[in-house]
């Protein structure tokens, strides 16, 4: 028999991964597109920007690490549409391109160093890495089954007032 079960409607989503970190991407891609979702993936903040504008289907969830390589470390001019940001930066543009959107922030920095670079991440679903897959999906399916953040949001206001210190 050649039936084809039809995807669930919640799986039935595409879900943008950015990542400098290789291995850590490919977990990820492998174990979404294993459940069924679409997966986009970038290694950093400007081919995830670059995706974010101009992918012409929908995309429903940003999952996107916070320590990227930081804004000075740019191979291209100034002038560039799609520059590289940390993980916050990328949330907020998101929202300002999006209005809404659904995104979780991960990152391996500690609760107590992201508080001494000032990196608050309360306001925003986070994944602490390493973390098990099944967190992961715990989270990804807790986040596509809640609202999504909204520009207009006080939390996300918060958020863009943050100084990111970089490492270096």
């Amino acid at each position: 028999m050649d039936e084809q079960t039809p995807m669930q409607p919640s799986l039935a989503k595409t879900i943008l991964v950015v990542d400098d970190d290789p291995s850590m991407r490919l977990i990820c891609v492998k174990t979404l597109r294993a459940e069924g979702f679409t997966v986009l993936e970038a290694e950093g903040s400007s081919e995830s920007l670059k995706i974010l504008a101009t992918y012409k289907q929908p995309i429903d969830l940003l999952l996107t690490d916070l320590m990227l390589p930081p804004p000075d470390f740019q191979m291209t001019s100034t002038g560039n549409p799609y520059p590289r940001v940390h993980g916050h930066e990328i949330i907020q543009r998101t929202l300002a391109m999006k209005k809404t959107f659904r995104v979780i922030l991960m990152s391996s920095l500690s609760e107590q160093e992201r508080k001494a670079y000032r990196i608050g991440s309360n306001q925003v679903p986070f994944l602490q890495k390493p973390f098990s897959v099944e967190a992961m999906m715990q989270l990804v399916h807790s986040v596509l089954a809640a609202p999504p953040l909204s520009f207009d949001d006080s939390t996300m206001r918060s958020i863009a007032q943050q100084g990111v210190r970089w490492y270096g």
